[in-house]
């Protein structure tokens, strides 16, 4: 199953008015320092702090009313399940969501004020997906997966649309990576509006399995990386995504940890923004010369801005 720009268009009529249309952010001082000029999304400044909730938003809209009624049930590291929690308090569905014991605290917190109900793992001893499987189905949920969805997907897919409406004349498009639904539904848009636009998918190091996944024409799972862009923790592409990404993006690139943590701290101090780790792969690839943008007009996706600041600090030293 494929997501079309239509279904796009779709998604963005549905969040309209709920979703914040996000400020697309400039630099000088970051024009100069990479020899692009670049076009920041903004999604730090999204409801529950990252794009996710768009996706969320869409795809809770979908469920019939005994779905709603009955209740949804998800998987996240974090900002999926914050975003999953508030769409539910939107629209009266009551959430579950399956996360890591070791998972940031403040959005463990951010998922709980919005009611979501939290149940922890381990993931060194279980697996999230069978878990949640398990739970779904005793208690009759229906799962809503954090990017391997169409609804998810589409909804994800009008962070694009909102950029290419606001600055048509782009060159690249550089949008972080994790399981794909961000990137996946940004380049369905891209495409509509701007064919020749290239378009780089960016993942940590340690977490490159789109990388190798987008290299050998086929679905590569990892071992959970370890690096602290944890919205990037994944093992591996959703089919969905992974078929989208192969059809619509010219490369998938990785940054380091420390390339990513330089990135936090110049939009922190440069541009006075927050940004997790995750939601700063996009700028830490232009940053450091991953994707060659000299001379381009670049969009760069920030995909969250759901960071611990006194973690972030400790990592600036």
């Amino acid at each position: 199953m494929s997501v079309t720009y239509q279904d796009v268009v779709e998604a963005a009529r549905r969040i309209e008015g709920v979703a914040n249309p996000t400020p697309v952010l400039t630099s000088r001082t970051f024009n100069a320092l990479t020899g692009c000029t670049a076009f920041f999304k903004a999604e730090n400044f999204q409801r529950a702090g990252a794009f996710k909730f768009r996706g969320a938003y869409n795809a809770f809209s979908k469920l019939s009313d005994d779905q709603k009624r009955a209740g949804v049930l998800t998987f996240s590291s974090g900002n999926h399940g914050a975003a999953c929690a508030l769409a539910g308090k939107l629209l009266g569905v009551q959430v579950v969501i399956v996360m890591n014991h070791d998972a940031p605290v403040m959005k463990k917190a951010a998922i709980e004020g919005y009611g979501g109900e939290v149940i922890s793992y381990r993931r060194e001893e279980e697996v999230r997906e069978e878990l949640g499987m398990k739970i779904a189905k005793d208690r009759g949920l229906t799962v809503v997966p954090p990017y391997d969805h169409p609804n998810i997907v589409a909804g994800q897919g009008t962070v694009g649309r909102e950029l290419f409406v606001e600055v048509s004349q782009l060159d690249a498009l550089v949008v972080p990576c994790g399981g794909g639904g961000l990137l996946s539904g940004c380049s369905v848009a891209a495409r509509h509006y701007r064919p020749g636009v290239k378009i780089y998918g960016v993942e940590p190091e340690a977490g490159n399995d789109g990388q190798q996944s987008f290299r050998e024409g086929r679905i590569v799972k990892i071992a959970m990386p370890e690096t602290i862009a944890d919205g990037a923790r994944t093992t591996s592409l959703g089919q969905i995504t992974f078929d989208i990404i192969r059809r619509n993006v010219d490369d998938m690139v990785t940054v380091t940890d420390d390339e990513t943590v330089a990135a936090t701290r110049f939009l922190f101090e440069r541009m006075k923004a927050v940004v997790e780790p995750t939601g700063a792969l996009g700028v830490a690839a232009v940053m450091s010369g991953r994707v060659d943008v000299k001379g381009k007009r670049v969009g760069i996706v920030v995909s969250g801005g759901n960071a611990d600041v006194a973690a972030l600090v400790a990592l600036w030293g």
